[in-house]
């Protein structure tokens, strides 16, 4: 049986997959950090995350299958304890967030994310594999609670000066592995089960198109414009979620 949502948040639903699909196929990373606060404007936040999960995971698939090998392994496995470490606290904490309090972090995630997107600094060396443990635990738990493990991610690995091909490959395989930390959990919670598994299924093909359509984009358009967008629809639907919380 499917979830009975309204027709808007079917479209503001789909048309996130879209985006992330978009964003596990290598082009424009942030879309992917976008996903949840769109759907949030529309269902329960939690619910948003539970429906997405299973579809993460079927991207997962596809965009590993595409860039294994171009990967930096040494900084997936320093990433691995801290995403455990994050799971782990989102976990804990699941019970004492409200829907309010999950918008309100949401919001305030997207609209710092877009900060620091237009004020990132340019680091003139790499900076030092000690920050690994703590970004890796943010992005666990930013990850566990609304699917948005890309912003303490790219802190640390951007600074890293990674290959653009080694960099898109290292984060399709870390956010691998962190939905699949995730996913014992979120059944555990209840946040993925039958309602939101039928959902997802149903959402697989547009999933699907966009990892395609990203794989394609990835290698033939100019990115500039399209983080432009992604920075700007970032902080308006943060400022919407955070004017949400607080009413």
């Amino acid at each position: 049986m499917l979830p009975d949502y309204s027709a808007i948040a079917w479209l503001l639903i789909i048309f996130s997959v879209y985006l992330t699909g978009i964003s596990k196929g290598g082009f424009a990373g942030g879309f992917g950090t976008l996903s949840v606060p769109l759907m949030a404007l529309a269902i329960s936040p939690t619910q948003a995350a539970g429906l997405l999960l299973p579809l993460l995971l079927v991207m997962d698939v596809f965009a590993v299958k595409a860039w294994w090998g171009k990967h930096s392994s040494a900084e997936v496995w320093r990433f691995v304890p801290g995403l455990f470490i994050g799971v782990t606290v989102g976990t804990l904490l699941f019970g004492s967030l409200s829907e309010q309090g999950v918008r309100l972090v949401l919001g305030i995630l997207s609209v710092m994310f877009a900060a620091y997107m237009l004020l990132k600094p340019v680091a003139k060396k790499p900076i030092s594999t000690r920050w690994a443990l703590p970004a890796a635990s943010v992005c666990g738990f930013t990850s566990f609670i609304a699917h948005a493990g890309a912003p303490p991610m790219n802190m640390y690995l951007m600074p890293r000066k990674l290959a653009k091909e080694t960099f898109i490959a290292t984060c399709a395989v870390t956010y691998a592995m962190v939905n699949t930390i995730k996913l014992g959990p979120y059944v555990w919670l209840g946040e993925v089960n039958m309602t939101s598994a039928w959902a997802s299924l149903l959402l697989v093909p547009i999933a699907w198109i966009g990892v395609r359509n990203g794989l394609w984009l990835q290698s033939r358009v100019n990115e500039a414009l399209f983080y432009r967008l992604v920075i700007i629809a970032m902080f308006l639907v943060g400022i919407n979620l955070v004017w949400q919380a607080m009413k």
